[in-house]
């Protein structure tokens, strides 16, 4: 079985690179395969990853490369076939398909997560319209990292839609390699196997590289992040490094990543073009009858609602908008405050201090698990939202919230302030207990405050997905030498 795997993988190696072997067998194929490769780099990387049945890692890569260099092609191809065919099932018995000329959008983890955070939002509106108007390949990993590979139906639906989130591995993935084509990755890659071969490709395959920037948060509040977030942002950066363009989802975000760029000059890297592209808000419409049922989930009584959209960890500042609710209720103010998130990162003091708030009768409760339709409708039943964070390289709430209508409370620096710099918003210090308390009383109790900025948030200009995707589209693909357009070799 796994001679025929590789005679299989040779042939379409072969194939893609014009050649035909003059005699059968492995010996065959190297020979007319060898001086096909010579020493280019990115065609090295090619046969490597076709041999072996997966994409190299940079370390291996090097060997590999500097024995071609110095005992020949041939012989560094044989070394790798001999280790390939030592493999143990199922991995020795992989396929392969080399696609040219293609886009590849690496979604992996959006496609097997139940998880709806901003970068999942991200992805999945933007892959949408890809998908709408241009020619894209989804793919994913393997179980152990070793290569790309066609998502399977149940994971493109949940890469497309969230829809599906419970999905058995395949046990027989054939590895997909793209040549002389664009890689995308939308998405956050920190699993350590994954961002090395990533790494390779972007420094060795030829292969046109582009990647969504979220933020820095894990270097510039590494305090604010769970355990082992920072080192393995750090080997994600390594990967990007070597990649030809990022597109930051902010102005500030594009500041984080100038700044790490900066940095790179010290080890002689380059680094990326990096260029800001600011992600849409526009509200979603809601029916009738889901907007009735949000209202009766949503509110108790007649005072009015405080909305914090955001999982409950460090740097969203959670704590901070409880203290100022506190205070507020103490003073007699009469509002009800629910958040609408998951758990994140360290939120265990967030909990104890919202179950002592409910215990002494206070109106606030957290919501997690939602639909768009009530995560909507809450925008729009709020009298204000707050989102004080400590760091964002977009903050979605605030323009989500602003989108709709209903005026935020928000930091005053970084995306934050940039989303909403042209009205809409009460900007506070988020380090500032007293200027939270100040920013969500003034919303509070200024109707003539509140009035000018529903009035400044229903005058801000409406950009769509559509608009961002397309966008994108253009600095990633159209800004390429390579063609757009899948190919698949076989």
């Amino acid at each position: 079985m796994s001679l025929t795997a590789l005679l299989g993988r040779l042939d379409v190696l072969a194939e893609t690179l014009g050649v035909e072997p003059t005699i059968t067998g492995v010996a065959g194929y190297l020979d007319v395969i060898a001086p096909a490769v010579g020493t280019q780099t990115d065609l090295l990387w090619l046969a490597h990853a076709a041999v072996s049945g997966e994409l190299p890692e940079p370390e291996p890569f090097e060997l590999f490369r500097r024995a071609a260099r110095l005992e020949g092609t041939r012989h560094a191809l044989a070394d790798v076939a001999v280790r390939a065919d030592r493999r143990l099932a199922p991995h020795r018995g992989i396929g392969i398909r080399i696609v040219t000329n293609a886009v590849v959008v690496d979604v992996h983890h959006t496609a097997r997560t139940e998880l709806a955070t901003g970068i999942q939002r991200v992805v999945r509106e933007t892959i949408v319209e890809w998908s709408k108007h241009h020619s894209i390949e989804l793919l994913g990993w393997d179980s152990r990292y070793l290569g790309l590979r066609t998502l399977s139906a149940a994971e493109r639906q949940n890469a497309l839609y969230g829809t599906m989130p419970t999905i058995p591995r395949e046990k027989h993935p054939v590895l997909t390699i793209p040549f002389r084509s664009t890689y995308i990755l939308p998405e956050l890659a920190i699993e350590n196997d994954r961002t090395a071969r990533i790494r390779c490709l972007a420094e060795f395959s030829g292969n046109h590289t582009a990647v969504i920037g979220f933020d820095c948060v894990p270097l510039t509040s590494s305090e604010t992040v769970g355990e082992g977030m920072s080192a393995a942002f750090s080997k994600n950066l390594a990967a990007i490094a070597h990649f030809d363009r990022v597109s930051t989802i902010s102005r500030a975000a594009a500041t984080e990543y100038r700044g790490w760029r900066r940095m790179l000059g010290g080890a002689g890297i380059a680094g990326p073009d990096i260029e800001p592209l600011l992600l849409p808000s526009v509200a979603e419409d809601v029916s009738p009858a889901d907007f009735e049922r949000a209202r009766a989930e949503l509110l108790r009584g007649d005072a009015p609602l405080v909305v914090c959209v955001g999982s409950h960890e460090p740097r969203k500042n959670h704590l901070a908008v409880l203290a100022a609710a506190e205070r507020l209720w103490r003073e007699g103010e009469e509002f009800q405050l629910v958040f609408i998130g998951g758990n994140g990162w360290h939120g265990e003091e967030f909990k104890d201090v919202l179950v002592r708030l409910q215990k002494n009768g206070r109106p606030v409760r957290a919501i997690s698990a939602i639909s768009d339709a009530l995560l909507w409708s809450a925008y729009r039943l709020a009298r204000l939202t707050v989102f004080p964070s400590l760091n964002e390289g977009f903050g979605l709430p605030v323009g989500e919230s602003l989108s709709a209508g209903t005026p935020v409370v928000t930091s005053d620096f970084g995306s934050m302030k940039e989303i909403a710099a042209t009205g809409g918003a009460v900007f506070v210090d988020p380090r500032d207990d007293d200027d939270v308390y100040r920013g969500i009383r003034s919303l509070l109790l200024d109707d003539d405050l509140h009035a000018r900025l529903v009035a400044e948030a229903a005058d801000l200009p409406a950009r769509g997905w559509s608009e961002y995707a397309e966008e994108l589209w253009t600095t990633f693909v159209a800004s390429a030498a390579i063609p757009a357009g899948s190919t698949p070799s076989r």
